[in-house]
């Protein structure tokens, strides 16, 4: 760690439909998203997460894994899609017909 630098406040979130985890962290500037996902140990509790391959974002907003954190960032772990939200639209509209 470096003395003369202040650590960033960041958050790492994850949500599964029956649960969510929201991990404070401080970490370095210039630490990425992958680097304080992993820091955050979030991996311990939900193994199956994949960062690498898998999407993130920071407010709802999808980043690359190697985008580097600002003070106050939330870095988001999105799970993958089951349905396809257009097919489900579809289906919803034919069953108002």
């Amino acid at each position: 760690m470096v003395p003369d630098k202040a650590l960033l406040s960041v958050e790492v979130v994850y949500a599964l439909p029956d649960r969510q985890v929201l991990l404070p962290l401080e970490v370095e500037p210039g630490t990425t998203v992958c680097q304080a996902i992993e820091q955050s140990g979030i991996r311990r509790v939900f193994p199956h997460i994949d960062p690498e391959r898998g999407r993130v974002g920071i407010f709802g907003r999808l980043v690359n894994q190697h985008a580097v954190l600002r003070n106050g960032d939330r870095i988001e772990i999105y799970r993958p899609l089951i349905a396809d939200p257009k097919d489900s639209r579809r289906r919803r509209a034919r069953k108002t017909r």
